[in-house]
């Protein structure tokens, strides 16, 4: 269940710039101690041609749930080691981990805890280095959230952009980094509103719909739930928390570049593969909730998740993410854009340069 903490408006800035971004300013992580991780970062480096120097070798168990020591003394230190050893603290603006990595801090939920997500813990990696590390419990805000007419860049915005290579395997994750690069900006942003729920969730859901042309809109504002779209290239919706949602699968199909994100509390909590026979509402991975691998697996290119409760208020905001990839921002910057809080439970999947182009 997702729950609401606040209320706030944020407005879209009507008019965005195209900021070209490089591999050279991609930092890939792999986990030395997962074949899966190691295959996925050699194939992301030649297929983006990302420098060899910006890969970073970690070497931590291969389990989705770490401690906070194990976070800080095996993933947080030896990145930030191999950036200081490697001068790039400065150019690297995205960090990739990839499948093997570990996916989540174990600690106490809700709004005081000290649960998040290791890449939301990453992308204050900057500042950490920068200043004085952090302090819990988890939550600070981004400072790159609302900021869709400025430039992301360092030092204007202390930190990095985490996006993760996941799937339920290699194949899965081949496809996103092949679908990335052949991105182009054309299909429908299909925006399904689940009448009757939360006022500000649907709000954020309408307001998407204001900000992108209509030829290129998918409304649904009904009780009913939208399945077996066709040319869709953006996706926002409730997910299993619509009460009306049934199937596990949507039946869209995906054009290469798409992205999706949905109000859903524990989507990231895993990349195990379920059974096949597994449904919504049937626990797996501690939930019965919908799973954004599975959206990965049917051909998305990007997706959003959280690996525990994140609030509603906290999650990606549709009427930004969907806005800023349109006008041809990248994957990285749309989602962090859209992200009200670091150090939390969110989640990006996605190649950070991954782009549309202007429309």
């Amino acid at each position: 269940m997702i729950w609401q903490v606040a209320r706030f408006a944020l407005g879209f800035a009507s008019t965005a710039v195209l900021f070209g971004q490089t591999a050279e300013n991609v930092l890939v992580v792999v986990n030395q101690g997962s074949p899966l991780s190691r295959r996925i970062g050699e194939y992301y480096v030649v297929r983006r041609h990302i420098p060899s120097a910006n890969v970073c070798h970690i070497d931590v168990k291969d389990e989705e749930e770490i401690s906070r020591d194990e976070y800080d003394r095996q993933i947080a230190a030896p990145i930030a080691g191999f950036l200081r050893a490697s001068r790039l603290v400065e150019k690297i603006l995205y960090i990739v981990t990839t499948s093997g990595v570990p996916l989540r801090i174990q600690g106490h939920g809700g709004l005081a805890g000290d649960a998040a997500a290791v890449d939301s813990e990453l992308a204050l990696l900057y500042s950490d280095m920068r200043g004085q590390p952090h302090v819990l419990p988890a939550g600070i805000a981004n400072p790159f959230f609302g900021k869709a007419g400025q430039p992301f860049r360092h030092p204007n915005f202390p930190m990095y952009l985490v996006t993760r290579l996941a799937g339920y395997d290699f194949n899965d994750v081949k496809g996103i980094i092949d679908r990335a690069s052949v991105a182009r900006n054309r299909g429908k942003f299909v925006i399904d509103v689940q009448r009757g729920g939360d006022a500000a969730g649907d709000r954020w859901l309408r307001e998407t719909v204001q900000a992108i042309p209509k030829d290129r809109v998918v409304l649904d504002d009904s009780t009913e739930v939208l399945y077996n779209q066709t040319d869709v290239i953006g996706y926002a919706s409730w997910g299993s928390n619509d009460s009306n949602r049934k199937q596990r699968h949507l039946g869209f199909r995906w054009l290469p570049g798409a992205i999706m994100t949905e109000y859903v509390s524990t989507n990231a909590r895993t990349f195990a593969r379920p059974p096949d026979n597994w449904a919504l509402g049937m626990p797996f991975g501690g939930s019965g909730q919908s799973l954004t691998a599975d959206y990965i697996h049917d051909g998305v290119t990007g997706a959003s998740g959280h690996v525990y409760e994140p609030y509603l208020q906290l999650t990606p905001r549709p009427n930004i993410l969907l806005p800023a990839y349109y006008r041809g921002r990248n994957l990285a910057e749309s989602y962090y854009l859209a992200i009200p809080m670091l150090s939390w439970m969110n989640v990006v999947i996605g190649d950070p340069l991954c782009a549309l182009g202007r429309p």
